[in-house]
């Protein structure tokens, strides 16, 4: 999964979903893609900055849990899944997948 599908995809379902109130970072094959929901909406940024949750994972992982073909929670507990900071905010996204 190239990096201006996921972009595509997470702006397709910000428009949705309510601003998530903090910042959280994807780090997917090495490329970030930020969801900046601190204001009245949720902004998708290609860029690395601050976050108060990063979430790290393959782009194939990424596509797996997508498609449901991958539990998050066993995703995590095996360690393909990686969430670092405020594990709360994390639980927000599931609006976007």
């Amino acid at each position: 999964m190239d990096k201006e599908n996921v972009l595509a995809q997470f702006q397709e379902k910000a428009k949705n979903a309510a601003p998530i109130g903090g910042v959280i970072k994807f780090i997917i094959d090495d490329n970030s893609i930020c969801i900046d929901g601190t204001g009245s909406e949720n902004k998708i940024l290609l860029e690395d900055m601050e976050s108060d949750c990063t979430i790290i994972m393959t782009g194939s992982l990424m596509e797996d849990l997508k498609n449901g073909k991958v539990n998050p929670m066993m995703a995590v507990m095996t360690g393909k899944l990686k969430i670092k900071g405020d594990t709360g905010l994390a639980m927000k996204l599931q609006s976007f997948m």
